[in-house]
C-alpha cells in the first residue's frame, strides 16, 4: 500500500471514530454550556459519502493574502442564565487598506447543532474575492430556543457596523449569508429588516441593524406547510421527540401556531426587506416558502435569483464538487446587489 493510500485508509478509520464517538454524545456539557454534537462535518461526510462516493470535504485553509482576526467577542448576554455568555465571531479579509462591503455567515444545524466554525472554508474563499466576511456564534435550542438567536444576530450586524472604520468595511453593504437553518435565519433577519421586536437591545442600539442583501443556502423560508405542521403533530400524537424545527419554535404548530408563522421569512415581505439569493440542493422540503417569497419580492420590485445544485444532497456547500460553484454564486450575487 502507498502513502497515499495509508492516509486515505487512516483518515477514513478517524473519521469513523470520531462519528462514532459524536454519535454517542450528541447531548454534552462543553465550557459550561449545553451542547447537541449530532452535526459536524466528518459525520455528515460519512453519512453522505454512502450515496455519493465522490465527494470530499472542505476544511479550513488560509488563502494567500487573506488574514484572519478570529475568537472576536461581538456580543455579551446579560439575560444568559449561563454566567458571562459571551458570543464569538472570526473575520476573514484581504491584507491590504481597501475598504470592502461584509459578509456575515449563520452556519447549520437544526437550529440545535453545529457551530461557527463549520462556516469557515466558505468565509475565507469568499474574503479571497474582495469581501470582509464573518463567521458568527449564536444561541441554539439546547441553550436557548427562538427567538435568542435571531437577536443573537441583529446584534452582530450592529457590531459589524459599529467596528466597520477599525475592520476596513463599507458600513453602507452588509450582507448575511447561511446555511440550512442558518439560511432560514439569515432570510428572517433580511425579510424583518426594521421590524422593532427583531431588534435586539445588545449593543450599540444607535446604529443600524438593516442588512443589505441575504444569501439563503438550502433554508426554508415557510414553517407552516402542510408536511411541516403534519410532521410535527405526528410525533406529538405518537409521544416521540419532536422535529427540531418544532423544538426551536417551542412547540408543535397547534401549540404555537403564531410563533411558527412569526419565524417564517415570507411573512415578512416588506418594502424594507434585502434581496435574496436562494442556493438550493435537489431535496424539495428545504425550499419550503421560496417560490411565494420570490413572488412577494417581484410583487415590491425586490431583487432575487434561484440556483439549484443538481443530484446533491443537503448539505452540498460542505463539500467538493460542489463547493467551488456555491462560492462563485454568493459572490457573483454579492457582487451584483452591493456594487456602486
Amino acid at each position: 500500500m502507498n502513502r497515499n493510500a495509508t492516509y486515505r485508509l487512516l483518515h477514513l478509520l478517524m473519521l469513523t471514530f470520531l462519528s462514532a464517538a459524536f454519535a454517542k454524545a450528541q447531548a454534552v456539557y462543553v465550557d459550561g454550556l449545553p451542547r447537541d454534537t449530532s452535526y459536524n462535518l466528518n459525520r455528515t461526510f460519512l453519512k453522505e459519502r454512502k450515496k455519493f462516493p465522490f465527494i470530499r470535504p472542505v476544511y479550513s485553509k488560509l488563502p494567500k493574502g487573506v488574514v484572519a482576526y478570529e475568537g472576536l467577542v461581538y456580543s455579551v448576554v446579560d439575560s444568559s442564565p449561563y454566567e458571562d455568555r459571551k458570543l464569538h465571531v472570526n473575520l476573514y479579509r484581504l491584507d491590504n487598506n481597501k475598504v470592502y462591503p461584509a459578509l456575515i455567515m449563520v452556519h447549520g444545524g437544526g437550529w440545535s447543532s453545529g457551530d461557527f466554525t463549520m462556516q469557515i472554508p466558505l468565509a475565507q474563499q469568499i474574503a479571497a474575492r474582495g469581501y470582509v466576511t464573518v463567521p458568527v456564534e449564536y444561541r441554539l435550542t439546547p441553550e436557548a430556543k427562538y427567538p435568542a438567536g435571531i437577536h443573537d444576530l441583529r446584534a452582530c450586524v450592529r457590531w459589524v457596523r459599529t467596528h466597520a472604520e477599525q475592520y476596513g468595511i463599507d458600513a453602507s453593504r452588509i450582507a448575511i449569508s447561511g446555511c440550512s437553518a442558518g439560511g432560514q435565519m439569515a432570510t428572517l433577519v433580511g425579510a424583518a429588516n426594521g421590524v422593532p421586536q427583531y431588534e435586539s437591545q445588545r449593543g450599540n442600539t444607535d446604529i443600524s441593524g438593516m442588512v443589505q442583501a441575504v444569501v439563503n443556502v438550502d433554508g426554508l423560508s415557510d414553517f407552516t406547510v402542510k408536511e411541516a405542521i403534519e410532521r410535527a403533530a405526528r410525533a406529538k400524537a405518537e409521544e416521540k421527540n419532536l422535529p427540531v424545527d418544532a423544538q426551536w419554535l417551542g412547540g408543535a404548530y397547534e401549540e404555537r401556531s403564531n410563533t411558527w408563522k412569526e419565524a417564517s421569512p415570507v411573512y415578512w415581505v416588506s418594502h424594507q426587506s434585502a434581496p435574496v439569493c436562494f442556493i438550493n440542493s435537489s431535496t424539495p422540503r428545504f425550499h419550503n416558502g421560496r417560490d411565494k417569497m420570490i413572488q412577494k419580492l417581484d410583487s415590491l420590485s425586490i431583487y432575487s435569483e434561484v440556483h439549484t445544485m443538481e443530484d446533491t444532497p443537503h448539505p452540498f456547500w460542505l463539500f467538493e464538487p460542489w463547493f467551488d460553484p456555491t462560492v462563485s454564486c454568493i459572490v457573483n450575487f454579492l457582487d451584483r446587489v452591493l456594487s456602486k
